[in-house]
């Protein structure tokens, strides 16, 4: 063999050496995170508490329940949780919008004003509220698309949406929104006018309502769906069924969940076929009470699902046969009775769905998944300050590409805020010094030997704080526990009323958590927006 042959052999043997191990250099992960509804971590088997919530209804009263037909069963979350990792104590904010403000900003209410529901600080005009994307610029979606991802956000909004740079969604607006040009669907809760008064009227039925609701679409069966962006459509919000065939498609037997999945896979393969990188946020209604307009007279809490089963290693869901009119439906045996088990039963079979398009799609080993939830079970924890009821959700972490140094059980502290950040480092991108970030990284604590995430976790409720760390939790009502062990309940801590009675490690971190809290405590004193608003910080930047 001649010498110039020699020289190309050596060459393109340099050259393919190179291009293998550029193809083995692990692409930037996909991120999926699925945003429960209204779900207590004590809910989910994993979390070993011994009582959780029984369904609510006329023969049922709801509560605290340890009837194992009340219990639900939630074999790939287990999995996940076990091959991955899940948190045992993450907090959230007590309720949905103030949760959802800390999830999608990485920030606390002294920044973002959203105090609760209804309690929303006023835009720097002072004419409205204030919007997340504009009291905090650099936000979940923001960030995502900033480290390279094409964005999704499906299920529920309960906000303003115009403002926030997800590429696409599929949306189940819900509570107190509905479009009356979408003559599809009539499951829908609406004021009317009454001798001057205003009432509430099932529009299905026709009749007024004699129990205590709330103005509604419906977003489970039969549901009220929007587009963005999506293909078909074109750019801004369509609503959905939008064509002859979707028309057709829509009726009784459609199930709001099961719309949003679709749209989300749709997403995915297309951003699999263009090797493109993505972030799903996937805020589910599943969880949440909602009307129940197949049995509109039952006040019943949370709507049936459609039923299926688990064989051991696979599901199976039956086909939903729902039939009837105006108040007065069949289900045939093929939808569940109420109960919030049935909806993290639900959860689970369709995180069993994305797993196995996960492994379709040949993508399961370089995607992120994380399972959480907004706040406490309604009845139980939503909208409560007392203890750590209203904000202790559950958080499931399975990252099978991301070399995790973390395993099944974790007893350490988490906290909504941090999954901005996580998203930020997972995507290389460096928020600036200047912009405050209440959140931190899970990613050191998950793929290191550091043994601990946070010092402190923070929930609040309007004017209330509530606080702890390892060895205390001081809740909404200013009073204090004794967390240092774990409660087979998660929530029966000893109250401290004497603190001589507990150890000098619990009075210093109680020293600690109260000079931590007027930094946050600023209800009273700066509950609007600035007048001048805020001065756009330092742009986000990538790194390598």
């Amino acid at each position: 063999m001649n010498k110039i042959n020699k020289g190309f052999i050596v060459v393109l043997l340099c050259v393919c050496s190179v291009l293998v191990a550029q193809n083995n250099i692990q692409k930037q992960p996909n991120i999926i995170l699925l945003f429960a509804d209204d779900i207590s971590a004590r809910e989910l088997p994993i979390y070993n508490s011994t009582v959780w919530s029984a369904p609510k209804s006329n023969t049922q009263k709801g509560g605290n329940t340890s009837n194992l037909e009340f219990r639900a069963q939630t074999p790939v979350l287990d999995k996940l949780a076990n091959q991955g990792c899940y948190i045992e104590t993450a907090w959230a904010a007590t309720v949905c919008s103030p949760s959802r403000a800390m999830m999608m900003t990485g920030r606390y209410a002294h920044l973002h004003k959203w105090w609760h529901n209804k309690d929303r600080g006023k835009a720097p005009s002072g004419k409205g509220n204030w919007n997340l994307y504009e009291s905090s610029p650099y936000n979940i979606a923001s960030v995502a698309k900033a480290g390279g991802y094409s964005t999704y956000w499906a299920g529920k909004t309960q906000m303003n949406i115009d403002g926030f740079e997800f590429d696409e969604g599929c949306f189940t607006p819900g509570e107190g929104s509905y479009n009356k040009a979408i003559y599809t669907t009539d499951f829908r809760l609406e004021t009317r006018k009454v001798n001057g008064n205003k009432k509430l009227f099932n529009a299905d039925t026709g009749k007024e309502l004699t129990q205590k609701s709330y103005v509604q679409s419906g977003w489970y069966w039969k549901p009220h769906v929007q587009l963005k962006n999506h293909p078909s459509t074109g750019k801004g919000l369509v609503w959905w069924p939008n064509d002859k065939t979707s028309k057709q498609e829509i009726g009784l037997n459609v199930y709001g969940p099961d719309v949003e999945l679709d749209f989300v896979f749709d997403f995915m393969e297309r951003k699999q076929k263009e090797d493109q990188p993505f972030f799903i946020y996937h805020t589910s209604h599943l969880g949440h009470d909602a009307f129940d307009f197949l049995h509109p007279e039952s006040g019943q809490k949370w709507p049936g699902t459609p039923k299926i089963s688990w064989d051991g290693s696979k599901y199976t869901r039956i086909t939903p046969n729902i039939t009837g009119d105006n108040g007065v439906y069949d289900t045939h045996e093929t939808v569940t009775e109420s109960g919030i088990h049935h909806h993290i039963n639900y959860l689970d079979y369709q995180v069993w769905q994305y797993m196995n398009k996960l492994k379709e799609l040949g993508i399961e080993n370089n995607t992120i998944f994380i399972f959480c939830a907004d706040n406490g079970t309604s009845g139980y924890g939503k909208s409560s300050p007392v203890s750590q009821k209203g904000t202790h959700v559950p958080l499931i972490i399975y990252a099978p590409g991301l070399n995790m140094t973390k395993k099944g059980f974790q007893n350490v502290l988490a906290n909504m805020s941090d999954m901005v950040p996580t998203i930020a480092e997972l995507g290389h991108v460096k928020i600036p010094d200047s912009y405050e970030i209440n959140g931190e990284s899970l990613i050191p604590f998950l793929t290191t030997h550091k043994k601990t995430h946070r010092d402190w976790v923070y929930g609040y409720h309007m004017e209330k704080q509530i606080i702890r760390g390892d060895y205390v939790l001081r809740d909404g009502n200013d009073v204090w526990y004794d967390v240092s062990q774990k409660q087979n309940d998660l929530i029966s801590f000893p109250k401290i009323t004497y603190w001589d009675s507990v150890s000098e490690n619990h009075r210093k971190e109680r020293d600690e958590l109260l000079r931590i809290l007027p930094k946050y405590n600023l209800h009273e004193a700066e509950h609007d927006a600035p007048k001048k608003g805020k001065d756009k910080p330092d742009p986000l930047t990538k790194y390598n």
